[in-house]
């Protein structure tokens, strides 16, 4: 176990490389179960949550081999089991899109419910609703339980735009017997790598990018070779901290169509960048200015389903407000304790009100100093990151387990742009 000593003060410069995106390599490591041949995957982020999906895999029977950074070769040609072992489900929230493939590929599923970040309630309710209207029986009795005889096509209405309830239904539907029509379905990049990759199989599915997809079932897919886009929560994540310090980056890797969204709000606080093919560059010559609505109106940063402003990017947004001048709204919409990491923001000298569980409204600039912190989830230990490397002083953030679970060699990436952080070993 080991902690994150971050001596803040220090612009970050200097160049990345964008990471793949963590949100849709673990979706993409489960679908690998609805094919016996191989299946080879690139640009796989090295975090613990995709550790831990391929530790799932392996304890179901799968063969997985790392051919080199990032790129792995995964064969489910002899799945043994339909029980997922609870040691690790717990571990990573993605574990429950194993449920879709592995009920697909053995007729059954037993999982315990999947553990992640604690940022409020996370519903399931979607997940079942999808599946059931495809032939799935599910019982919930302290564990979750999926079973079916055989999977139908069906007109489907998600509750809600759920990510993962999405691409459980479409790797069940991309090999259930007619046609499934999802509407109110998820449209994220990630959710796009997905269909992409299971078309790449032999499925047939059509209207990837939209809230409607169209699945045509075939009887079997095959094997593959997949390269997962890069992780714009990541990218996000590296601009916000650029202009929080000071710094200029040049990120390479990126997809400019996948910026649009969150250009928009990044200019609210003054911040821009340009982009030039693949690369994008945060210059060190920032506004920091919140930039008030119509009619002197204080602005607001609030998230949506894509191609809305991302919600894995609000707790990042909060601390980069802190240090940019002027008054802004925070509005969390989609979990209810997402926002509650800011009184560690607070005790470091943020000027931040909280009003309720979902909205912070953060007034700036603020002078951070030093504090022992704890990350609480992926993104609020990331934005404590931030604030360590703006404040004056020294800082000690641990449970850097959940941050690691997000983001590939952290320190390593941030040593290499001149931030002055450490990891240290702590005494069992």
């Amino acid at each position: 176990m080991h902690e994150y000593v971050i001596k803040g003060g220090y612009p970050i410069n200097g160049t990345i490389t964008a990471s793949g995106n963590k949100n849709a390599a673990l979706p993409c490591i489960a679908a690998c179960l609805l094919t016996k041949e191989p299946v080879i995957l690139h640009n796989i982020p090295q975090i613990q949550d995709t550790n831990v999906m391929f530790e799932i895999l392996k304890s179901l029977g799968a063969k997985v081999e790392n051919l080199s950074k990032n790129n792995w070769k995964i064969q489910c040609s002899d799945i043994k089991t339909f029980e997922l072992p609870s040691d690790l489900t717990k571990k990573v929230r993605g574990s429950i899109v194993f449920a879709g493939p592995l009920t697909a590929r053995m007729g059954k599923c037993e999982m315990m419910p999947p553990g992640g970040d604690v940022i409020g309630r996370r519903r399931v309710d979607t997940h079942f609703l999808a599946l059931k209207q495809l032939g799935v029986d599910v019982m919930v009795n302290g564990h979750f339980s999926f079973s079916t005889n055989k999977l139908v096509g069906a007109d489907i209405f998600l509750d809600e735009a759920s990510v993962t309830a999405t691409e459980n239904a479409v790797m069940a539907a991309s090999v259930a017997e007619g046609t499934t029509i999802l509407q109110n379905c998820a449209s994220e990049p990630h959710v796009q790598d997905v269909c992409k990759m299971l078309n790449a199989m032999g499925a047939k599915i059509s209207g990837i990018g939209s809230n409607i997809l169209t699945i045509h079932g075939v009887k079997e897919l095959k094997g593959c070779e997949y390269t997962i886009g890069p992780d714009y929560i990541e990218i996000g994540s590296y601009i916000g901290m650029a202009a929080a310090t000071h710094g200029r980056i040049t990120i390479k890797g990126i997809r400019a169509e996948e910026m649009r969204p969150l250009k928009y709000n990044f200019a609210k606080l003054g911040i821009s960048w340009t982009i030039n093919g693949d690369e994008l560059t945060v210059p060190d010559t920032q506004e920091l200015k919140v930039h008030d609505d119509i009619g002197n109106a204080t602005p607001k940063i609030d998230d949506m389903p894509w191609p809305g402003f991302p919600a894995d990017l609000t707790s990042i947004m909060t601390v980069v407000a802190t240090q940019v001048n002027g008054t802004v709204l925070i509005f969390e919409k989609m979990f209810e304790s997402r926002m509650f990491f800011v009184d560690k923001l607070i005790s470091m000298g943020a000027k931040i009100t909280l009003c309720d569980p979902h909205r912070a409204v953060v007034s700036g600039t603020s002078m951070l100093h030093g504090d022992n912190l704890v990350s609480p989830d992926i993104r609020a230990g990331m934005a404590m990151v931030i604030a360590a490397l703006c404040a004056h002083g020294e800082s000690h953030i641990r449970n850097v387990y959940q941050i690691e679970r997000g983001y590939e060699d952290l320190v390593g990436s941030l040593q290499s742009l001149g931030a002055h952080i450490e990891q240290v070993e702590l005494e069992e």
